[in-house]
């Protein structure tokens, strides 16, 4: 989910669906909006000589994307023999439980109330299938649930929304937390300066070529938009709805109620440091 479709400055990627990595495909879900960008992207992952891949986010509760989904992974050679899912919002998850059906998968999710199946996903763990390691990155922010996946063997990092391809995400207040986000996005950095990850699989909008480039952009974005925050509240404007008039008077005013959710965030952040 994205707060601001065009930020000057913001990295840029290239196309959106199709093969991304040697181990990535991208189906892309028919669900554009302004808050979904182009749709949300579904991966297919998978080692290039195994038969069984990994779907991660099948997407909306859509039946046509997911027979897609499934269509494109035997096209590719694969089957897939399991779900993952990066967060629970419905753009994401929602069709889980129907992909789970048409595949025969369980699907695992650090939210036990989004599993089918007895194992979830734990921070740490490394998923294995079929040769293809997946480690899950915690990276709690735009909700608490939120997840990534390094696929160390691609120098890639699928980011679900914490890091997207155009734009910037959404702090989801009251499940997403700003002081998390700015933690995991540190986190990705680290990914990306410490562990050799170059490549952002997002969960909307296109493949980026420059993970350290995009986690740092982000980074001074926030950091910018708090000041910005911080500097509304010191003028008077003290209702989340009146910080956003001011602050995000460049955005289209379609991603107001989105930008709510951020700024609301953001006063809680710096009440809790004590800056306001």
């Amino acid at each position: 989910m994205t707060d601001a479709r065009m930020l000057p400055g913001r990295p840029r990627g290239g196309e959106i669906a199709g093969q991304a990595t040697p181990r990535a495909y991208c189906v892309l879900a028919p669900n554009p909006s302004p808050m979904t960008l182009d749709g949300t992207n579904t991966w297919i992952v998978a080692e290039p000589d195994s038969d069984l891949a990994v779907v991660i986010d099948p997407g909306p509760q859509d039946e046509g994307h997911l027979a897609e989904v499934v269509a494109t992974a035997e096209r590719l050679g694969k089957r897939v023999a399991l779900t993952l899912l990066t967060h629970g919002h419905p753009d994401h998850a929602e069709g889980a439980a129907r992909f789970a059906e048409l595949t025969g998968t369980k699907v695992r999710a650090l939210d036990p109330a989004l599993r089918l199946g007895d194992e979830g996903l734990t921070p740490g763990n490394v998923v294995r299938v079929g040769g293809l390691e997946l480690l899950v990155v915690s990276t709690p922010g735009h909700t608490a649930d939120s997840l990534c996946f390094q696929l160390a063997a691609d120098r890639a990092v699928l980011t679900g929304d914490t890091v997207l391809g155009r734009g910037t995400t959404v702090v989801a207040h009251p499940d997403g937390r700003l002081g998390d986000y700015l933690d995991s996005l540190r986190r990705l950095r680290s990914l990306a300066v410490d562990d050799g990850v170059t490549t952002v699989l997002p969960g909307h909008g296109p493949v980026l070529g420059d993970a350290q480039g995009a986690v740092e952009y982000y980074l001074a974005h926030r950091a910018n938009r708090l000041a910005q925050v911080e500097t509304a509240v010191e003028n008077g404007h003290r209702t989340p709805a009146e910080v956003v008039a001011h602050v995000y008077a460049d955005v289209d005013p379609a991603l107001w109620p989105a930008a709510e959710l951020s700024v609301r965030a953001q006063l809680e952040y710096l009440r809790e440091h004590g800056l306001i």
